[in-house]
């Protein structure tokens, strides 16, 4: 399964990555890369810390931001290559149930439109389950048509279209 936890080994291709999205979108509007420098990044030492805190955030403890909670990420690697992420919150908070949701994903965009996302949704679902998540709320944008296709494909249903977003509801499959 190519979703893994972030190891530091990955350096060098993650901050390409985070160069990519920097480039695709100069205004910064993705939350995934909006504080991250893929200069500092490209220090192994601050890329340690970096990875050392998102493998911490799981962790009820973990001191965090307030109304930020407890969250898994994964990282699709193919090949050696870091491809995405997948954000799983492991609780909601009112501004979550807005936007944000359970799940949030991104692929790099040299990587896009050859059907990653889908599969790292999929890939996700089982982990949602196992945090006890069912359904999982997702959201997009309203113009953001192939991300709805990707969460209608993944079982998602529309429940709410409110202010540019759509809010969907996806099973993980957990079982009681």
């Amino acid at each position: 399964m190519p979703l893994e936890a972030p190891d530091v080994r990955h350096r060098s291709s993650f901050t390409a990555g985070v160069r990519e999205f920097h480039e695709s979108d100069p205004t910064g509007r993705s939350p995934f890369v909006a504080d991250l420098d893929p200069d500092r990044l490209a220090d192994p030492a601050t890329f340690a810390r970096y990875v050392a805190d998102l493998l911490a955030a799981p962790l009820e403890e973990t001191p965090r931001p307030r109304g930020w909670v407890p969250a898994t990420t994964l990282w699709w690697i193919e090949d050696g290559e870091f491809v995405g992420r997948v954000g799983i919150r492991h609780r909601l908070t009112p501004q979550l149930r807005l936007v944000g949701g359970h799940i949030g994903y991104d692929v790099r965009p040299s990587r896009r439109r050859q059907g990653f996302a889908g599969r790292m949704l999929r890939d996700a679902l089982p982990v949602a389950a196992a945090l006890d998540i069912d359904p999982a709320l997702l959201t997009c944008d309203d113009t953001n048509i192939a991300s709805r296709k990707v969460i209608e494909a993944a079982g998602g249903r529309l429940f709410e279209a409110d202010g540019g977003k759509l809010r969907f509801w996806v099973p993980t499959g957990r079982t009681a």
